[in-house]
């Protein structure tokens, strides 16, 4: 009798958990395992801020799928995701095809631009290990060449960051604190440096605690920070921006760096597909199914899910990508062991922390509050023990983050 073969795109946190929980759940000789990701490794979304301002090396934000999966067991196939052909079961990849009998859809999203000219032509975003890399570079360049001309132009040390959700006022925190290291290599006086987080939402880190949040405006704008809240990018140019509240004429920020940070959406894969979808993501059945499509799964920034306590969607972060993956993973077992009553996907919301820089960060754990250095140990808590639950303790200390102090 053959073999179901499942197929599993996207090697992110949704698409590495399914795949490590599945080759728990199944014998060598129930299924098929395929894992299908454009780079041969994983990276940690939720570290890129780091890798971004600099105070982590690049390396140290990924590691090698093939480290962490049971070759015996899983099938890595590095390639990119075009199509799926959900009515052939087959996934278009840039280079051949692979057909399936179910299949996990784990894509992660993409930068949302909402749109606005030249965020895409002139803005540096934080997606992924080289989009950090280039990040990182940009800036220390700016640092480096700054001395160098005959007239400086102190434009160039300004760094407006677009969004003031997790990952721009994570990103903030860690540049904060290496701003200073880089006026220091390069003799810079640290006043020419300006550091702008505009933001169109009323509030910093929208829904979050506000005395949390309170916590962190304090902190960042005692690093220097100056935040311009209930005001939208209007255009991004090879200048700087254009920012205007409400319905202002627009004004002029000239800036060397724009980091944008303000919104993701789902993969472009998911549109092209012809998947019925809100800004690239599937609101799927309680199962993780996508309605009408038994055999397709969906989970991670692609799939919509929602809270009924508020009647709206869980936002999409590595906590709830990992949880669905895991139940994806249980009931693909199920499905393989011939049974039809699935599980419905539950989210345990164990506690949110927001890093802002190296020994301080703002967070709810287990409904406590935490500010500071004991929200800084949790945060790298958090982090362990989303690499323990892929690799475990090999993984840990490979990667672990241990400076806690």
């Amino acid at each position: 009798m053959r073999k179901p073969k499942i197929v599993i795109l996207g090697a992110g946190y949704g698409g590495l958990m399914t795949t490590v929980r599945l080759q728990k759940h199944l014998g060598i000789n129930e299924a098929d395992i395929v894992l299908v990701n454009k780079n041969d490794y994983h990276y940690e979304t939720t570290w890129l801020h780091e890798a971004s301002a600099g105070t982590l090396h690049h390396d140290k934000v990924r590691y090698d799928i093939l480290d962490v999966i049971d070759r015996n067991k899983v099938e890595f196939v590095q390639g990119t995701v075009q199509q799926i052909n959900k009515e052939e079961k087959k996934v278009i990849l840039e280079n051949g095809e692979i057909d399936y009998d179910y299949l996990v859809i784990a894509l992660g999203g993409e930068p949302e631009t909402f749109g606005i000219k030249g965020l895409k032509e002139y803005a540096f975003g934080i997606t992924n290990v080289n989009s950090s890399r280039l990040l990182r570079e940009h800036i220390e360049y700016q640092f480096a060449t700054y001395n160098t001309e005959e007239e400086k132009n102190d434009t160039r040390l300004t760094i407006v960051v677009g969004g003031a959700g997790f990952t721009g006022i994570e990103f903030l925190g860690e540049l904060t604190n290496r701003i200073p290291k880089l006026c220091h290599e390069y003799d810079i006086d640290p006043h020419k440096v300006k550091v702008i987080c505009v933001e169109a939402a009323p509030t910093v880190l929208p829904g979050f605690d506000p005395e949390l949040v309170q916590y962190a405006v304090s902190q960042l704008e005692r690093k220097g920070v100056e935040f311009l809240i209930g005001t939208a990018i209007k255009e991004c140019t090879p200048d700087g921006i254009l920012v205007a509240k409400g319905e202002e004429e627009p004004r002029e920020i000239k800036a060397g760096t724009v980091v944008w940070a303000a919104g993701v959406r789902g993969n472009s894969v998911i549109e092209k597909s012809g998947f019925e979808a809100m800004r690239g993501r599937v609101k799927v059945a309680k199962d993780l199914r996508v309605p009408g499509f038994d055999d397709i799964f969906i989970i991670g920034d692609c799939s919509l899910v929602i809270n009924e306590e508020i009647n709206r969607p869980y936002p999409p972060t590595a906590q709830i990508a990992m949880q669905q993956g895991e139940c994806a993973a249980r009931n693909l077992a199920a499905l393989v062991r011939g049974k039809s009553d699935l599980e419905e996907f539950k989210f345990d919301n164990k506690g949110t922390v927001c890093s802002l820089g190296e020994h301080d960060a703002i967070g709810v754990v287990f409904g406590k509050k935490l500010t500071g250095t004991s929200a800084s140990i949790m945060k790298k808590v958090v982090d362990n023990r989303a690499l323990y639950m892929i690799g475990g303790a090999g993984l840990v200390l490979k990667k672990g983050k241990f400076n806690v102090f």
